[in-house]
């Protein structure tokens, strides 16, 4: 790789700025990412993690099969995005998180340790180009590194299971997200280490950083909930549930963007400390000011086949109509098992289809045990204009006629068809066995082996 990489720059260091050529440095940045060990070890790692929980993921959803093939009701309830997509993309979650900043951080933190990057820097390139090529360098490593959870899919389907296309994508490109989010970070943690182990514990730091956020503060209100929110994990519940959020999306791009100008800002060897973070700080600052702003977006579209984030058709589209302002008071702890249910069955879904709406802790943060002798303890408030009810119900079945009666409508009549049948499916459990701990890992090994000789083979062709 040295002699390429002399190449390399003995080629293009005559190159004027507005002349110099982007698909060099393209190819430099992607042959190196393909043709070092981190890459393919990560996904010789990832087959046993990626089968063994596809193969729990079908077993366990073939024996519910089993009885809702006899039944209806039971069969609706089997989906294959919480079945199947949703635990076997959790184990690429899992290796993204621990193993995939190895791979992104050696796109810069092995030139900061050779010395190579003083000769790159050299080139006509500006900063920030020589960071969107090594991000186009993670891009491709990420699209990799998702092959084994790939074939999962491409198995499930060959078995006969269905993908609903929609909530298939939508899921997809959560993780995408995900693991653009953490190269990010890994390469701005190259560009401020001098080493590549230093920036590895960097990164780590940030990714298992948030393990214990969640465990730790998340579903506390106030000052803990906003801290909680920086947790890199939740980007991807949003989208396991079936929802594209567009604040969410549009969020995440802006943290991609202030990490990318991070990197770039720290990048350039020669430009004194103090001034990069003078710039740094107002980088963070900018940043932060814009997602403040694309937060207050609360648009989202379910994306689920089964319509599980929204209301009955009917109901969406008369409480659409509804133009005044909704007042949500409740009376329940945040650690509330009834809260949690309330969140998820009735407020999460009136928020998506009531832009006026608003829900508040009634006297700020409560316990199950501050407020065990509190008769209000449990209601909620529902008011719209003038009128207002209480119910201590978590249900839509009984909080929707409630609503219609404080806005002085009728119910809508039920749009009948269109229920969700289910999709149970017994599937083969050999295949994927032989497919993860066989079949991929001696094809992975191959293409390791081929790429090894491409890198001989052009070090042959060097003078």
């Amino acid at each position: 790789m040295e002699v390429w990489r002399t190449s390399f720059l003995r080629s293009h260091e005559t190159f004027r700025v507005q002349d110099a050529p982007l698909r060099p440095l393209l190819v430099k940045e992607l042959w190196e990412i393909l043709s070092g060990r981190a890459l393919w070890t990560m996904l010789l790692l990832m087959c046993p993690l990626i089968g063994y929980s596809f193969f729990q993921a079908i077993s366990l959803y073939g024996d519910a099969s089993v009885t809702a093939q006899q039944s209806s009701v039971l069969a609706s309830t089997l989906s294959p995005l919480d079945g199947v997509l949703v635990p076997t993309f959790g184990a690429s979650y899992v290796a993204v998180t621990l193993l995939f900043p190895f791979v992104a951080i050696r796109v810069l933190g092995h030139e900061k340790e050779s010395g190579a990057l003083g000769l790159l820097i050299q080139l006509p390139y500006r900063s920030s180009t020589l960071i969107a090529a090594k991000f186009a360098a993670v891009l491709a490593a990420w699209v990799f590194a998702t092959a084994p959870a790939f074939s999962a899919l491409a198995i499930w389907k060959i078995s006969g299971g269905h993908l609903y296309a929609l909530e298939t994508w939508n899921l997809l490109f959560g993780h995408l997200l995900y693991g653009l989010l953490v190269g990010a970070i890994a390469l701005f943690s190259a560009s401020v280490s001098e080493s590549a182990a230093t920036a590895a514990i960097v990164t780590l730091a940030f990714t298992i950083g948030s393990w214990v956020l969640d465990f730790t503060i998340a579903g506390h209100p106030g000052l803990l909930e906003w801290i909680a929110q920086l947790s890199l994990t939740q980007v991807l519940r949003t989208f396991e549930q079936g929802l594209l959020s567009f604040g969410l999306v549009l969020a995440i791009s802006v943290v991609l963007c202030g990490f990318a100008a991070l990197a770039t800002i720290w990048l350039p060897p020669g430009v004194p400390s103090r001034t990069k973070v003078i710039r740094s700080a107002v980088c963070i600052g900018a940043t932060a000011i814009v997602l403040g702003l694309v937060s207050q977006i609360r648009v989202s579209i379910d994306v689920t086949e089964d319509r599980r984030n929204s209301f009955p058709i009917a109901d969406q589209l008369a409480l659409a109509k509804l133009a005044g302002r909704l007042i949500v008071t409740v009376h329940l702890a945040p650690e509330d098992p009834r809260y949690a249910d309330l969140q998820r069955n009735v407020l999460a879904k009136l928020e998506r289809v009531l832009p006026r709406m608003s829900v508040r802790l009634a006297g700020g943060h409560q316990s199950l045990v501050s407020n065990a002798g509190d008769a209000s303890y449990g209601e909620v408030e529902y008011s719209y204009g003038p009128r207002s009810d209480v119910s201590r119900s978590t249900s839509p079945r009984e909080i929707l006629p409630l609503l219609y009666s404080l806005a002085e409508v009728s119910p809508p009549i039920p749009i009948q068809g269109g229920d969700y049948p289910g999709y149970p499916l017994v599937a083969d459990r050999q295949v994927p066995l032989l497919w993860f701990f066989v079949g991929l890992p001696l094809l992975i090994s191959f293409a390791w082996w081929r790429s090894r000789r491409l890198v001989a083979s052009r070090k042959e062709l060097e003078p």
